[in-house]
């Protein structure tokens, strides 16, 4: 793949870690990100989603966030096709 597709992949996956890092240091009783929000980004981010709720053990629990390692799954199922 070109790098014209490699970059903004990688800043989706930045931009996700981030949202991630943001709403866990808005747990502590401040506005948070709306789960659903989290779920869009980790759809087309799931390689930063899944760093992200990794090192900063957040949404590890919730039934609905055990989605991200098979969006993850995904995409990697789609990077394999589009390299062969």
């Amino acid at each position: 793949m070109t790098a014209y597709l490699w970059v903004p992949y990688v800043i989706i996956n930045v931009v996700a870690f981030m949202m991630y890092g943001v709403d866990k240091l808005r747990s502590k009783g401040r506005r948070r990100t709306r789960e659903r929000t989290l779920l869009a980004a980790a759809l087309v981010g799931p390689f930063g989603a899944l760093a992200a709720m990794r090192l900063f053990r957040h949404k590890t629990r919730k039934p609905k966030f055990f989605l991200v390692p098979i969006f993850l799954a995904l995409h990697l199922v789609v990077v394999v096709l589009l390299i062969l």
